[in-house]
This record gives structure tokens, sequence and C-alpha cells, in this order.
């Protein structure tokens, strides 16, 4: 196995380092190569197979056609040359963490930079985008392993958490004062804190508080207090406790009181969770508490996202009754739950990380700016809630999350099939029904348009699952790059992508990840298999019992499907995943004949391993997903190493918490003993999600010469040197 430690080279030096790796790492580079770069450690020389040369079709210009322009050059699907490079991949896209907006009504959020490790720095909007943390802060919390909700804003203070300690700051923006620590220093950033808010009647912030001291497995989450009040750092105050886990504590602005959402095990919160409220006395203690939704055992639902109108009324996502997340509100007066705005479409996301916000109230009026997923596609609009009138609003992104609202107008994340991630800020009329201005004021790849003529438009397909007359569905990307075209009797390789989660759900944007692969004339497929997010919970329990087998088969039809429609190679169907989309990948390799070759990110080779060993959060996860103790064992794919009979690359952190590099390395070592060809890459500081610049590209880089090599049937046109195959050199 290959293992590269980058984590403490300079950014600068690491850069130079991305560009330079796949060249230098052969069997004469290594001594070199170390010592150019002492902090680089190869585990092991990589090996020196030849160079994947250009072919001489995706080399050659493409020819003049008779009008006297140029037509596409015939080359093999895969050997197409595009300026859609693995450098061009990794450090395009930056990651957009939380949105909130200042007291200035200027927007602040989170953005994850590749080229500076993946830090994530609080960022102010301005004639020119403003840096509020400084260079040595990272704003990013730790909880429940996946974080989000690392910072919040109350006029022009700041409040945010640090990564390298875990501990909460308070900063004013603007002031150029340096950031002044709220929480202990545990002499280890074993404490976290997340989802937290200011509470306007008492000078304090309210916060969720995961404490790993005890124990890293099963820490204790509570909700608590921190005092405001002067520059001494105190012990958070607890007050709420006794559950799993919490999230979303939301403070009433015109009463004492506050909202949350709890949850215990075995459950996930888009199991079965419950909203509270709570009544806070004149010292600041929660005195009564009330349970508004979850607590009725013949009705199972998920609320989420509690928020409290401009005039004190709760509003509340859940999914009773019909299956779907819609919006909802509380009638304290006689306890009730009245439905806001019905629909069979989804109005949140899963609680995967804190900080979800998906509707959000227009100023002081009794107007909320909405958005929800119905059939693969984001709708936007502006819910009355004294007349109960729907205004639907039009822009051009076709995939919406989180918004923040001011008073005419609001921030929205979004994304298309030709727009990136991408935050736009939209003004309304005065009846606030249409929209009369939108712009974009932060882009995840700003640069990106330059390369719109060999963007893959996806399509969302709808196919036949194994069950009679059940479907599911997937966005296909088809080859495409103005420069080639295919060889007229060859149908183009095909790479599926299986998500992770698995309760999650892939959307159909734009991703250079996605078209690097279709640049260069390979088909791609995302699936939203049977068990995924964005389709109710109907869909979404189709896994219940049933991961590696519902997940696995509509993987495996969708991929047949296209075969059958002429659209890909049936000899050439490749599959990847990170994660539990890695494990999907990895189960589909063992139990199933459909592709002939896969790679795994990060991926679960041992379901019973990863429940003794995984976070709390996940940690009773499988429960639900898999079932009794014999499907444990039968569908870990380490157990059936004997059944799988194709290429696997696995890629790997070393830091991961929620997959520990043992399930790669012994799937690794397994398939190296049965005389599989197989590869290893492991990296030095990355955790669950590869976030530094040089691995991002590298992994990608490998994929793509991997897939090649072993059953591509072309060159690619990059200048790639592959790592070792074992069996196969």
């Amino acid at each position: 196995p290959v293992c590269i430690k980058s984590q403490s080279t300079p950014p600068v030096m690491a850069t130079l380092l991305a560009s330079i790796l796949p060249a230098a790492c052969s069997t004469s580079a290594p001594a070199l190569l170390l010592r150019a770069f002492p902090r680089l450690r190869l585990r092991r020389p990589l090996a020196s197979p030849p160079r994947m040369s250009s072919s001489s079709a995706a080399a050659s210009p493409a020819p003049a056609d008779a009008a006297g322009g140029e037509r596409p050059t015939a080359a093999p699907f895969g050997s197409w040359r595009s300026p859609i490079t693995a450098d061009v991949v990794s450090g395009a896209s930056k990651r957009l963490g939380d949105i909130a907006l200042a007291g200035d009504g200027r927007l602040l959020w989170i953005e994850g930079r590749p080229e500076e490790k993946g830090r994530m720095v609080i960022v102010k909007e301005d004639d020119k985008p403003v840096d509020i943390i400084p260079q040595e802060f990272a704003a990013r919390t730790l909880a429940q392993e996946y974080g989000g909700g690392a910072f919040a804003v109350q006029d022009n203070v700041v409040v945010f958490s640090n990564y390298k300690d875990q501990r909460l700051y308070k900063q004013p923006i603007g002031t150029g004062s340096l950031p002044v620590p709220l929480t202990p220093d545990y002499g280890a950033p074993d404490v976290s804190y997340a989802d937290g808010v200011f509470d306007p009647h008492f000078s304090r912030y309210i916060t969720v508080m995961e404490d790993r001291r005890t124990s890293s497995l099963n820490p204790a989450t509570t909700i608590v207090s921190i005092n405001l009040s002067n520059g001494d750092v105190h012990e958070p105050k607890v007050l709420i406790s006794g559950n799993d886990f919490y999230a979303s504590p939301r403070i009433d602005p015109t009463k004492k009181r506050m909202a949350w959402i709890e949850w215990g095990h075995p459950n996930m919160p888009w199991d079965k969770s419950e909203l509270w409220v709570g009544y806070f006395s004149e010292s600041g203690d929660l005195t009564e508490r009330v349970c508004v939704a979850g607590s009725n055992p013949m009705l199972v639902e998920s609320p989420a996202e509690p928020k409290w109108s401009p005039k004190g009324e709760l509003f509340f996502v859940t999914d009773r009754g019909s299956g779907f997340w819609n919006i909802h509100k509380w009638v304290e007066h006689t306890n009730e739950v009245v439905p806001m705005y019905t629909l069979d479409a989804e109005f949140t996301r899963p609680l995967w990380v804190f900080g979800i916000n998906s509707y959000d109230f227009l100023g002081k009026s009794n107007h909320i700016v909405f958005t929800y997923r119905q059939l693969g596609k984001s709708y936007l609009g502006v819910l009355d809630c004294d007349s109960g009138s729907v205004s639907l609003l039009d822009i051009p992104f076709s995939d919406l999350s989180n918004v923040v609202t001011g008073n005419d107008y609001f921030y929205i994340e979004g994304a298309s099939g030709s727009i990136p991630t991408s935050i736009a800020k939209v003004t309304l009329d005065e009846n606030k029904t249409k929209v009369i201005s939108f712009s974009i004021v932060w882009s995840s790849s700003p640069n990106v348009m330059q390369y719109r003529s060999f963007f893959s438009t996806p399509e969302f397909i709808e196919f036949p699952t194994s069950s009679p007359g059940q479907k599911a569905y997937a966005y296909f990307y088809p080859p495409l790059n103005p420069m080639f075209e295919g060889l007229p009797d060859e149908k183009p390789p095909l790479l599926v992508k299986t998500h992770g989660g698995p309760t999650a759900e892939t959307r159909g944007v734009l991703d250079l990840s996605v078209q690097y692969w279709t640049s260069r004339g390979w088909a791609f497929l995302d699936v939203n298999y049977g068990g995924s997010t964005g389709y109710g919970r109907e869909y979404r329990e189709r896994l219940l019992k049933k991961w590696g087998i519902v997940d696995v088969d509509d993987c495996c039809s969708c991929a047949r499907f296209l075969v059958e429609n002429g659209k890909v190679d049936e000899q050439r169907l490749c599959i990847t995943g990170r994660s539990a989309g890695g494990y999907t990948t990895l189960a589909s390799l063992a139990f199933r004949d459909t592709f002939k070759a896969g790679a795994s990110l990060y991926g679960i080779g041992d379901i019973t391993l990863l429940r003794a060993e995984t976070h709390k959060f996940e940690s009773r996860y499988m429960d639900n997903l898999v079932g009794s103790e014999g499907a444990y064992y039968e569908r870990s794919p380490i157990n059936f190493v004997n059944k799988f009979t194709c290429p696997v690359i696995l890629f790997q952190g070393l830091d991961d918490k929620v997959v520990p590099p043992d399930q790669a390395r012994k799937i690794y070592k397994a398939l190296k003993e049965s005389g599989l060809p197989v590869a290893l890459v492991e990296y030095e500081g990355e955790q669950h999600g590869f976030r530094k610049a040089e691995n991002i590209k590298f992994t990608l880089e490998q994929q793509m010469v991997f897939f090649a090599r072993t059953v591509g049937k072309f060159e690619v046109a990059d200048d790639i040197t592959p790592i070792k195959i074992e069996n196969f050199d």
C-alpha cells in the first residue's frame, strides 16, 4: 500500500508536490523525492509500470469539416483529452459550510479551502469578501463527527468552534480584535460544541455539547449554556440531559421559551425523534417542559428544524401522516399540531450535520421562504402564514438547500446541472410573491464556466428495480467533449457512483469530479437507490433490514438498464463509492457479477467491526439497516473475499474515526492473498473524507488509470504514473 504524509507540508510546497507527485513516484525516484520533501513518507516504494501515454487519436488535432470549422475527432471512449484535469478538480471547488446574516444584513459563510488543507474559514460579504477569523483558526466542529452548526452571529459578534482545540471563541467583526476563548481548555480537543444560538433573554450562548473525555465511543451529549456577561472562561452549565442526542436549540425572542430536538438509540433522527419546548425561570433554568411532537407511540414521525416566528409561534417540519417532511405549526393553548402546507415533497433533509436551514421567516413578517425536493428537483416558494397562500419563485437553481432571510430579500444556497454550488442574493417585490433581482455572491468554483462546452448535463431517469412494479431513480451523464466523438462501433465505459449515508441523496448538480470522467469519454451514473432521501419515508425505509441488498440490487439494475438501452458497454461497467457508498461498492463486487472493477473510498468492508468501533452517532445505525446477527456476517464483503472476481482499488484516510483504516487494510490483504488485482492508498492526516487538494487529485487520477489499465481497453490522455497493482504488475 502507498502511504502519503503531507499534512505538515507548507501550502506553497504542497501545491508543487501535488503537481510532481505522480511523475516522481517511480522505483528510481523515491530517494530524490524524499530528499526534496523530507515530510513526504512512502511506506514502500511505488511501482514503475509503463506510463499511461496519450493515445495518438486523443493527441491529434481535430480535422476540419467541409465548412472550414473543426469537427470532432473519432477516438476510443475514455482516451479523450480534456481541460478538466485532476488539478482543476482538486483546486476548483471550495466547500460551503454554514451561512448566517450579520447585524448589518451582510452574509457570513464558512468556506473550506482545499489549497489550505481543507481549512474552514468564516468569510463576510463585502465589495471583496473578507476573512473574519485569523489564519491560525478554523471554524469546524467535530460534534457527532460530521459537525455543522460551527458558528452563530448576533449583531457584529460571532461565536465559533475552533477546529484545533474544539473550544468556542468569541470575536467582534471588523474591529481587528483576536478571538477570545469562551470555554475551558481541557488539554485535548475532547469537548465539542455545535448548533449554538445567542439567548436574547440572558447574556449567554446556548449550544449542543458533546463530551468525549470519559468515552470517545459513548460521549455524553447535552444542551448547555455559556456565560457571555464578562471575559472570563466558565464551565458550561447543563440545561438539558438524559437522552442520547440533541439538536436545534432555538430561543423564542418574544417569551422565555426554548424548542429543541432529541432522540435516542437505536433511532437515527430521521427514524424517530421528538420536539420539545421548555420554559425558562427567572434564573434561566428550565422549569417546565412539554413534548410537542414525537411522543405518541402510535404515530411514527421525525420532527426537525424548529423555528419561532416573529409573533412567537413555533413552526417545524415533520413527516407525520403522509410520510413526507412538511411544514407544521404548534398551537400552544390546545397543544395541537396543524399542517401549514401539505405536499408529497420533502421540506428538509436528514440531520447528518447540525445547522440545516431549509426555511426561514422574512424579517418581521409572517411570510416563510421555503425549499422542497420532489422527484429529483428543488423548488423555492413563499408561504403567507396568515392567508395560507403559496407563491413559487423562479430562479436559475434546480437544487436548493440552506436559506437565510432579511426583510425583503434572502440568501439561498443552490446549484444546477450547469451552475456549481453557489450562494445567491434574491430580492422580492413588496408583495413578497415575485423575484425582482437575483445575483450570485459566492461560488464554490468561480472559474468553472470556462469549461462550459465540456459539461455533460444530467438526465433524470426512472428505472425498474428487482421488485416487480417498483421504480428507483438516478442521474445519467452521457460522455461529452466538443473535440471528440466515440468510435462508430464502440459504446462508452460506465462508472456508477453509489452515494454515502446510506440515508442521503445524490443531486444532479454541476460537479467537476463527474465532468472529469464524462469529458474523457466515460458515461457516469449517480444512483438514488432505495433508502435514499428526497422521496419520502416509504422510499427511505426500503433499506430497513436490507442494507447490502436493496442498494446493491438497484445499482446493478440501473447499470443493466443502461446496457439494455444501448447506452454503455456491458464489458466495461465500473463502480465507485465513498463511506457507506464504498460499502455498497464492495458488496456489489462481492455478491453480484455486474461490474468489472471497483474503487472504494474509505468504504466499509466489515459492518460487524463498524458497529463495534464507530462513533456514537452511528453506533446503532446498523441495527435498523441490517437486522439479525447473521445478516451482519452474511453482508460483510470481508467475509466473502472468495466471491470477488474483479480488480479493486482502495483509498483510506489514516485519521478516519467513522470507518477505521483496518477495514481497508483487511480487504486489501485478503484480495492480495486471493490473487485478484488490488491496490491500496493511505493518506496520513486525512479523516472521513479527503480535504487536501493533493490527495483529491491523486485519488481521482489513480482511479482513472486503475480502471483504464484493468478493464478500459484504452490509454488515458493524461500524463499519469500509476501506482503498482498487486497481482497485476
